[in-house]
């Protein structure tokens, strides 16, 4: 950058500083005013502490319980530097054990996160590490095995940025809150009770957990004000189970600069961005025209999600802009892209995903018994076991148990981690119904081991099956080679963690440079939480 775009630059961003001060006051009648996370960054020492606790917050004017990370609900924003080594210190204030996953870096296993890095009830762990790979958006959020969805569904999450010189050299609108801004969107179900209704019962384990009602970082349909010009979004689905579809509500260009691993080569216009669970995408929005609009999810169409109120559109946010210019630009390039290497003699991995029949039976009739045949709209009625195998024969009052016994359970129940199925005698054991190449996860036993810095060609299927998975593969950015069979959309040709298995074949390239011991293995695993909480999810090492 030229110092005189430099001063310009830091002189225009002197004058958003006090545009908080303006905004937030100005507009606070109209609606919620969007949350912002606390932006942290390591101090002199390269440290920072976090803290999984419990807390309350307010949703329709009843507090709730929930937890978070340093507070009551969600995480802060970690701002950490290439190359720079970060220690986290974490703090287990939380009633149960949980893990702290940093998703989408690519650090040793034995740092990562994952369902081994288990930190008790109100002890400590430390770790270190020294991000090297490019700027990229990521979060974290726990892994504790079995109960990943209902600690996210309670509030964990927070979102961790790195940075380096390629895009501090880029003109990118960078005031925290002001012009660059995060949305963090999940969705939440309340009980009578007013507080989040968690259940991991036959019906989430067949199609995940899913709510009624549409959070932004936390708030439901709030407002951010933002100065005219560039808006950068940093937007995270954080849904246990549901995938969304990004929109402006009056059509205006979504121009994507980056997605998981980091920015894109050159920006990517589109009018929808469809987003899996866990995926990130940062996109630019111009917004001088000073007319306010709002960010929208479409209707969904996933089976099983497509029920009110989102069978039809639901606003995320509202965007008011104001008469205060940001100086933010979009570049038309953006990052350097390497080729996608050659993969022919490289080393190919099968993973086939696929789910217990018998779950899928019961999980889709008690799904219909409490959303009616809408939720199963699109489904072969007729191969409700997905292909896999013969479906077992149930009279019509076997069916009706099996429902019943579904819809009324609760969390609690599944201690045991089984239910009867059918004639109320069989034990079906839901936490071992989902499995990849014919295996539940195994926490003792690693699946496989991968050589560190070789590129190997992962073939993932969910060939034979309805349900949608976003397949997330710990220590590694890579490569989609294709996408359900088809080459990837431009703006998921870039460095990604998560890919798409909807009933058909995926190919990944993937690399890791860090290594992973048996005792913390990384972990590749269905990102729909309660598929990998009942299975789906596999461990691995490098060496």
């Amino acid at each position: 950058m030229h110092r005189r775009d430099f001063l310009k630059y830091s002189a225009a961003l002197g004058a958003l500083s006090a545009f908080p001060l303006i905004n937030r006051a100005a507009f606070a009648a109209a609606r919620p005013v969007l949350p912002i996370p606390t932006l942290i960054e390591p101090d002199a020492e390269g440290r920072i502490r976090l803290a999984a606790q419990a807390g309350k917050t307010a949703f329709a004017g009843k507090p709730v319980t929930t937890w978070g990370y340093n507070g009551a609900l969600l995480g802060p924003a970690l701002r950490l530097q290439q190359g720079k080594n970060v220690t986290v210190d974490i703090h287990n204030a939380l009633p149960e054990a949980t893990t702290v996953h940093w998703h989408g870096l690519e650090i040793p296993g034995e740092v990562d996160g994952g369902p081994h890095g288990v930190i008790a009830p109100g002890a400590k762990r430390r770790v270190s590490f020294t991000p090297q790979q490019r700027a990229a958006t990521c979060w974290f959020h726990p892994h504790e095995h079995g109960k990943t969805g209902a600690q996210v569904a309670k509030g964990l999450a927070g979102l961790v940025m790195i940075e380096d010189n390629e895009l501090r050299a880029l003109m990118l609108p960078q005031k925290w809150g002001v012009d660059d801004v995060p949305l963090i969107i999940q969705d939440k179900r309340f009980g009578a009770d007013g507080e989040i209704d968690y259940r991991l019962d036959v019906m989430s384990a067949a199609v995940g957990w899913f709510g009624d009602t549409l959070l932004c970082n936390g708030a439901r349909y709030p407002q951010h004000t933002a100065p005219r010009g560039w808006l950068r979004l940093r937007l995270l689905n954080g849904c246990n189970a549901r995938s969304l579809t990004l929109a402006a509500s009056d059509n205006r260009p979504l121009y994507v600069i980056g997605s998981d691993g980091g920015l894109l080569g050159e920006p990517v216009k589109l009018t929808e961005l469809p987003m899996l669970m866990g995926e990130r995408f940062e996109v630019l929005v111009q917004i001088s025209d000073n007319k306010p609009f709002d960010i929208i999810a479409l209707p969904v169409t996933q089976i099983g999600m497509n029920v009110a109120p989102f069978d039809k559109p639901q606003p995320v946010v509202r965007i008011q802009p104001v008469n205060v210019f940001s100086t933010g630009t979009l570049p038309d390039a953006l990052a350097a892209m390497p080729v996608v290497p050659a993969t022919d003699g490289v080393f190919e991995r099968r993973l086939e995903l696929t789910m217990d029949p018998m779950l899928d039976m019961l999980g889709m009739q008690a799904l219909e018994k409490k959303y009616g045949k809408q939720a199963t709209a699109g489904m072969d009625h007729g191969a409700m076991g997905h292909g896999q195998r013969p479906m077992p024969a149930m009279d019509h009052s076997q069916m009706h148990h099996g429902a019943q016994g579904a819809s009324g359970m609760h969390h609690g129940a599944m201690g045991h981690g089984s239910l009867a199925a059918g004639d109320g005698k069989t034990a079906f054991d839901i936490m071992n119904a989902n499995k990849i190449n014919g295996k539940a996860f195994d926490m003792n036993t690693p699946a496989f081991n991968v050589a560190r810095g070789r590129y190997e060609r992962w073939v993932i299927s969910g060939e034979g099956d309805m349900m949608l998975h976003p397949f997330h593969i710990h220590g590694t950015q890579f490569r989609i080679l294709s996408e359900n069979g088809k080459p990837p959309a431009p703006h998921r040709s870039g460095w990604k963690d998560t890919v798409s298995v909807d009933g058909a074949r995926s190919e990944v390239l993937v690399r890791f440079d860090h290594t992973a011991s048996p005792q913390q293995a990384y972990m590749a695993h269905c990102h729909l939480l309660e598929h990998e909480d009942t299975g789906m999810m596999l461990g691995f090492t490098v060496s």
